[in-house]
């Protein structure tokens, strides 16, 4: 497009006419205006701006690829390993692995260069270090035997808050810590499945059938008792039909990272929204929020991770509420502004009538039939800051503190240079190789997500310690 541009004190579309100062607004022409207009859009239109997004995505996207198309995790030097991975001296770890051949040993880009791990091999060091290694040092994550994984939503309807990059990265820790990760992005824009370079060919590769499958359940139940009664049952349509063949196993991705896997998203899971409802309305009887919870359970998912992340949309649909209901822990991730902090209050709002309308209208039934009544219940929420600019937003941070106590963590996730960097280059924080940066600026840049990710840990061990001595009768 060409832009007609005025020359410094002329007011444009007026040859001659002086306009000394006006600010940028005054004195526009309208043939200047109509010139850089062009042609009115169209519904087609919209298909060729897809296609170019989804041009330019795949250009992006393949800046991460390996040479055989596929997305690939970068390597960990000796340094990197020892200092933030697996707490030992450097000069020790070269001690372990020349006593132990068999363990990874590491490849060199030059002769006599510094040591390069994949994390597969970082995560068989770890194992060695932990069962062979002092048992006064953290070499493994923490989780008691015998409790299901801990699900994790990331929720707000704010939008730009850092939602989905929050929820990535603290998959990313967790996974670096040595915890088996399972992200479930639930959000039809499929932001997170991008990042972790998840092919999503339709709604049938999402969450989708299971949703669909434990609707399908509770018919074949409710026709089984009409049965008994001598009426006729309520028809299972194709989809149904086929949602009753899928489980979790069948929609579960593998990434390029070794313990993330994923179950992605795309356009056409927003289609839950809209047939959510109708199978609602088809049958009262359904408990539509608890879709989510029961159909990985039921498949041994809650068996299988350690920690499952939930991307929600932004906004309080049925896919969010199967979401926060089927989670153990709910982080809302917010700015520190008054718009996002009123936002984030009203979200808590809308929280509060949509959770106690289905908790209402469940135990007017539950009481009248002597059944236990419907409590939703989250073992913590936890607001988080992120983008924090400590120069201008100390003192309203402050102020949210206070005013939240507790429910907000104390740690800020600050905006440096290196988010910025990595989020151009379509990667997580985690993911960028620190040579491609100052290492100051690197060290600076992890710092705030490592203080991020050591408050939600803390959270999380403290949640499984509760659980565990509840189980011992302590």
């Amino acid at each position: 497009m060409v832009t007609v541009r005025s020359k410094p004190g002329k007011a444009p579309g007026k040859p001659g006419a002086d306009a000394p100062g006006l600010p940028p607004y005054m004195g526009l022409s309208p043939d200047a205006a109509l010139a850089d207009l062009g042609d009115p859009t169209g519904t087609g239109d919209f298909a060729r701006l897809a296609a170019a997004c989804a041009k330019g995505r795949a250009d992006l996207a393949a800046r991460g690829l390996d040479d055989t198309g596929a997305r690939a995790l970068r390597l960990f030097s000796t340094w990197e390993i020892t200092r933030y991975l697996i707490p030992v001296a450097q000069a020790h770890f070269r001690r372990v692995l020349k006593a132990n051949p068999d363990l990874p040993q590491g490849a060199s880009e030059t002769e006599g260069g510094a040591k390069w791990f994949t994390l597969d091999e970082v995560l068989r060091l770890r194992a060695h270090f932990g069962s062979e290694g002092s048992k006064a040092k953290p070499y493994l994550p923490w989780r008691p035997e015998g409790l299901p994984a801990k699900i994790v939503a990331v929720a707000n309807f704010k939008g730009g808050v850092g939602k989905t990059s929050t929820a990535a990265h603290l998959a990313m820790s967790a996974a670096l810590d040595g915890y088996r990760v399972l992200v479930v992005d639930l959000d039809s824009q499929g932001s997170m499945t991008s990042i972790f370079g998840g092919k999503v060919e339709d709604e049938w590769q999402t969450v989708f059938p299971l949703l669909a499958r434990h609707y399908a359940r509770h018919l074949q139940a409710e026709n089984r008792l009409r049965a008994g009664r001598g009426e006729a049952p309520a028809p299972l349509d194709d989809t149904l039909s086929e949602a009753l063949k899928i489980g979790s196993a069948d929609l579960v991705q593998r990434t390029h990272w070794p313990n993330i896997d994923l179950i992605g998203a795309q356009l056409n899971l927003y289609w839950a929204e809209f047939q959510i409802p109708v199978w609602r309305m088809a049958a009262r009887g359904w408990k539509l929020w608890e879709a989510l919870t029961e159909s990985l359970a039921e498949d041994g998912v809650l068996d299988r991770y350690d920690l499952i992340f939930l991307d929600t949309p932004p906004a309080l649909g049925y896919l969010t509420i199967n979401g926060l209901a089927a989670a153990d822990v709910l982080l809302v991730p917010t700015g520190a502004s008054f718009l996002e902090f009123d936002s984030t209050g009203r979200f808590f709002d809308m929280l509060h009538s949509t959770f106690g309308s289905i908790e209402q209208s469940e135990n007017i039934a539950a009481r009248a039939l002597g059944r236990e009544e419907l409590r939703f219940e989250w073992d913590a929420v936890r607001v988080m800051l992120t983008r924090y600019d400590a120069s201008q937003q100390t003192e309203l941070a402050a102020l949210m503190q206070a005013w939240l106590g507790r429910t907000m963590t104390p740690e800020r996730q600050e905006f440096t240079a290196l988010i910025g960097q990595a989020g151009e280059q379509v990667h997580g924080i985690y993911e960028a190789d620190y040579r491609d940066f100052n290492r100051e600026t690197y060290i600076r840049g992890r710092e705030t997500f490592d203080a991020t990710y050591a408050a939600f840990k803390r959270l999380i061990l403290g949640i499984w310690r509760r659980d565990d001595l509840a189980r011992k009768g302590e």
